[in-house]
């Protein structure tokens, strides 16, 4: 029996929303729209397709491939026809090493602007480059995947996350470089909230010490009443025993005093030095 060759092409709706790890069922109908089955009638030989002359494709596998014969009826008369089905699977290994590695990479990216240093004026570089590295990326699958607006694929979704993270990413790396080089040229006063939020609420969420805290002495100013009280009582009193236990606990004082003020001089050369590096 000769039979004659036919190359036949046919297009099916794709299901994007796993790529590149998606798989594909595309079905080819045949069958006849005019003649109905007393005339023209399909059988099917064999379930399953023979694959002896496909040639192995770089992008797709086919996982399965059958036949069923089915009828349409329309009225008194009956449509045979045969439907082969073809189930697909994308070979993910190209996708994998040369878009998702590379964009996992990026997003890694974006977490380490904040470990670098305010001082660096790369933050807002490395910050600039994520985001036009992402667009990039997000253009060529745009061009790989099919344009359809039922099913949106995952790592478009990621994508457009990643983005809009580094793009907050960026207004806040602006916001620190501005509050860091603020100087007292452009200082502004800090409203009464954000001291409250950033100074005191903060800090104990993040289980830091506050900034105020550094220079609070708890333990001198509870003391200083009982120092002063006993200072009073020491001058009127002559006995030599509680005299000399009064001096004891006045010169610790002085002490707890002195330290302090060392703290608070240093805190200030240190804000000094700042400025005039900032200046320079």
């Amino acid at each position: 029996m000769w039979t004659p060759p036919a190359s036949y092409k046919s297009s099916c709706t794709m299901d994007v929303t796993f790529f590149p790890f998606d798989r594909q069922n595309c079905s080819m109908k045949f069958g006849s729209w005019t003649y109905d089955g007393t005339m023209v009638d399909l059988t099917l030989v064999d379930a399953y397709v023979d694959r002896k002359d496909f040639f192995d494709n770089g992008e797709w596998e086919i996982l399965n491939a059958t036949g069923q014969r089915g009828s349409r009826r329309d009225g008194i008369y009956s449509y045979p026809y045969v439907t082969y089905s073809f189930i697909l699977k994308r070979l993910p290994l190209f996708y994998t090493l040369f878009l998702i590695i590379p964009c996992l990479g990026l997003s890694f990216l974006t977490v380490l602007v904040f470990y670098l240093p305010s001082d660096e004026g790369e933050k807002l570089s490395l910050s600039t480059s994520v985001l036009v590295s992402l667009t990039v990326f997000l253009l060529v699958i745009e061009e790989i995947i099919p344009s359809s607006s039922k099913v949106i694929p995952l790592i478009g979704e990621y994508l457009l996350f990643i983005m809009i993270f580094v793009t907050f990413s960026i207004i806040v790396t602006v916001f620190v470089i501005n509050v860091h080089h603020r100087s007292s040229a452009t200082y502004h006063p800090m409203a009464p909230w954000v001291k409250s939020l950033f100074l005191q609420r903060l800090p104990r969420l993040l289980c830091m010490r506050g900034h105020t805290d550094r220079y609070q002495y708890p333990d001198i100013e509870l003391r200083s009443p009982e120092l002063k009280r006993g200072m009073k009582r020491g001058q009127q009193k002559s006995a030599g025993g509680g005299r000399g236990g009064l001096k004891e606990d006045e010169n610790q004082a002085w002490i707890a005093l002195l330290e302090k003020a060392t703290h608070s001089v240093h805190y200030i050369s240190r804000h000094i030095r700042k400025e005039h590096f900032i200046r320079e």
